[in-house]
């Protein structure tokens, strides 16, 4: 195995974290450069452990101040010029839809990407603050289907890595979630805990006005879904999700095993330099049909700040290759969504997750092998339909 699938694989299981910003990759040592550095420690006397401040807790220890997350280093970026508030887009437009419209289209680009979480409390015994999270990446955010009432956002990661000797890597280019919005939504599927889903019907009063986000997994499997409105008030577009369920990212269930649902909402405001998630989540231990028992609670805050380099234009041809065959995976969830109102996802199968099995596939086509529909759309519905599972008991997802 060379250096670059090495390399490949380690951002593959990263990317597992990434949906509304969940990251692994960690940027420590430009900080500095995008506000998030912490103040210099702080030195006791003689036999107490040096001390930082973290916002919410005043002066922790070093161990549970440093922010926990990888090394990697991403090369400089040159940011785009922010621009005036509200957009020229959204200010154009007439109609509350068509100012919706132009908010959700204004998070398509290139981005610095920077996340942030912070546990504020625990509700038990014994509790500990844990040590914050941070990550980042360098990612692209394009459209892959807009028919008015629905606007479909693919993201994908375009890594520049900058080596210990101050060289470059080439490029890496991965797939990364993705983001649906439809209007007047009546018909979502929501996640209900233990790796389930279930179909969740609105009547056309609850929903209108507002918009459905649902977000999909780095290989398409279903994150999480909810309702929400867009709000335009002077300089000011925001969309705030009602309350939902989600499952937990990379970031905790890798070293997490105390809870199961993050409960909450989130919100998406639009910025002059890009915009920026906002998340409120309540760490829930169980799902439906269960007693509330909650661990904590944590905020989390994912920057996207508009960059013009380095060039993410390396994903182009990525999606040129392998467009289709994802195409082909959309497909098949659909199907799953039209037949099922209920159903559970393993985690593995023949010791594999679901991600392995696509991203191995969409991976010969982008190193050249040819596109054949019908073998694509065969092995896409077949790969959903091996982890598909009516018992939630032996769903670990």
């Amino acid at each position: 195995m060379n250096l670059k699938t090495i390399n490949l694989s380690l951002l593959a299981i990263g990317a597992l974290s990434l949906l509304a910003g969940c990251k692994t990759i960690s940027d420590s040592s430009n900080d500095v450069d995008y506000g998030s550095s912490a103040p210099l420690g702080e030195k006791k006397e003689e036999g107490q452990s040096e001390t930082r401040y973290v916002f919410g807790w005043g002066n922790l220890p070093l161990e549970l101040a440093d922010p926990r997350g990888g090394t990697t280093t991403g090369t400089p970026v040159t940011y785009a010029v922010p621009r005036e508030l509200p957009l020229a887009s959204i200010r154009i437009a007439e109609k509350p839809f068509e100012k919706d419209r132009a908010a959700i289209l204004s998070l398509v680009g290139d981005y610095r990407t920077s996340f942030h979480f912070l546990e504020t409390m625990g509700l038990y015994e014994g509790y500990e603050p844990g040590r914050p999270y941070h990550s980042w990446a360098t990612e692209e955010v394009r459209v892959l289907e807009d028919r008015g009432d629905f606007i479909s956002l693919q993201h994908t990661l375009v890594m520049h890595f900058q080596m210990p000797d101050g060289s470059e890597m080439e490029s890496m280019v991965m797939k990364h979630w993705r983001q649906d919005w439809t209007y007047e939504d009546e018909d979502l599927h929501t996640f209900r805990g233990d790796g389930t889903w279930a179909r969740d019907r609105r009547s056309s009063d609850e929903v209108a006005g507002s918009w459905s986000q649902a977000v999909w997994q780095v290989d398409d499997s279903p994150r999480y879904e909810a309702i929400g409105k867009w709000i335009h008030t002077g300089n000011r577009s925001a969309w705030t999700g009602e309350n939902s369920w989600r499952p937990l990212p990379r970031r905790e269930h890798s070293v997490r095993d105390d809870y199961g649902v993050m409960e909450g909402f989130h919100r998406i405001v639009i910025t002059p330099t890009g915009w920026i998630h906002e998340q409120n989540n309540w760490q829930r231990v169980s799902g439906e049909g269960k007693e509330p028992e909650y661990r904590g609670h944590e905020l989390g805050i994912d920057r996207y700040e508009r960059i013009v380099s380095p060039s993410l234009d390396n994903a182009d041809p990525y999606w040129e290759k392998t467009g289709a065959y994802w195409r082909e995976v959309r497909d098949a969830w659909k199907e799953v969504y039209s037949r099922r109102d209920r159903f559970s996802l393993k985690s593995n199968v023949d010791g594999r997750s679901q991600f392995e099995y696509h991203f191995e596939y969409a991976g010969k086509l982008d190193a050249g092998e040819p596109h054949d529909s019908s073998e694509a759309a065969k092995f896409a519905r077949e790969t959903i339909q091996s982890f598909l599972t009516d018992s939630p008991e032996s769903a670990k997802y």
